[in-house]
């Protein structure tokens, strides 16, 4: 295989799915972008139901399932949008989305309606101009955050004039890059990309979404090595997905190994209200009990935010259940023992 697996009946010849999977999954290949690298393809175990690879991203029937309270923009990106290709919801930082396509489609993206081939559009040079100019004119923004789509697709070239581009901008101090491409397609990630991502006098950070320990392929490794060892601060972002890694054994080897190749976790995130998504959702009260014993269980190194976007894109709220108790006898605190301790400060 040497192109991503994109219709059904791909995914068939590839072996990930049988004859009749294929069949079903034709209304959700006219609805929802499909696209599974080979690299990904061969990590998948075609003997294990419960592979977390696949479930991430070979697509399913429940994916036509809309319940009433599942958003287009769960996150609220239109809201926010003053031009193309800006997001600007809080007032020290801005998104910017100069691509609309991935390597691979994760079955639970809350762009799933804004992301793909045919459906979202990259930025034409007139504007992501336009964009840029958005940014320079906006004096409390010191932040830009690459996202899209993901914009590791762009070529080394277009890396290195975009990161210019926007290092050019004297208020920005920090850009971001949010991709998933060292997992999709690692090789993807090379010296020439690499060095492209650079900026100097500004602080560069990559952040990486991964859900699964299994995604860090000796090949991820590299690529993430190749990021790390350019001086590059990594950190990443994760998903609490149902049948993925809503266990805290599989979340804590995945934090520990995050923090083993370099990378700081940074966000875990409730899954959003994305059409579709709903065999991906746990309940609030489950993600506090698995985030709770997952800080019972590793160092606070290894320990990301809970978190949930507000719909409408207010903000994120905090997801994480306090510590702090208040009870009859006064205020406490809850050990990792499970037990409530007195506390009188």
């Amino acid at each position: 295989m040497s192109r991503p697996l994109t219709t059904p009946q791909a995914l068939k010849a590839a072996g990930l799915v049988s004859a009749k999977e294929a069949e079903a999954l034709a209304p959700v290949a006219e609805r929802y972008a499909i696209a599974i690298t080979p690299f990904l393809a061969g990590r998948m175990d075609r003997n294990d139901p419960g592979d977390p690879i696949a479930r991430m991203f070979v697509p399913q029937p429940e994916e036509m399932i809309r319940t009433p309270d599942e958003l287009a923009d769960p996150i609220g990106d239109e809201a926010h949008t003053p031009v193309k290709g800006i997001v600007h919801r809080y007032p020290d930082r801005v998104l910017l989305k100069p691509v609309a396509v991935c390597p691979v489609y994760c079955r639970f993206c809350f762009r799933r309606e804004m992301v793909g081939p045919g459906i979202g559009e990259t930025l034409s040079p007139t504007e992501l101009e336009a964009a840029l100019a958005y940014i320079q004119s906006q004096p409390g923004v010191r932040e830009v955050i690459l996202t899209g789509g993901d914009p590791f697709m762009l070529s080394p070239a277009r890396a290195r004039a975009l990161t210019a581009a926007i290092a050019a901008i004297p208020q920005i101090e920090v850009i971001r890059w949010h991709t998933r491409m060292p997992v999709a397609d690692p090789d993807r990630i090379t010296p020439e990309f690499v060095e492209a991502l650079k900026a100097p006098g500004k602080a560069v950070y990559v952040s990486i979404h991964i859900n699964h320990a299994k995604e860090l392929a000796p090949e991820t490794q590299g690529a993430v090595a190749r990021l790390a060892d350019a001086g590059f601060p990594l950190i990443s972002q994760s998903v609490l997905l149902h049948g993925v890694n809503d266990q805290v054994d599989v979340l804590a080897d995945l934090m520990q190994a995050l923090v083993a190749h370099r990378i700081r976790p940074y966000y875990l995130h409730h899954p959003d209200l994305a059409p579709g998504t709903g065999h991906f959702r746990l309940s609030v009260e489950e993600g506090q009990a698995l985030y709770s014993a997952l800080r019972d269980r590793v160092s606070g190194l290894a320990v990301p935010q809970y978190v949930i976007d507000i719909p409408g894109g207010v903000s994120k709220a905090n997801a994480a259940a306090s510590d702090v108790v208040e009870t009859a006898e006064g205020r406490a605190l809850r050990g990792r023992d499970g037990k409530l301790h007195p506390y009188s400060g």
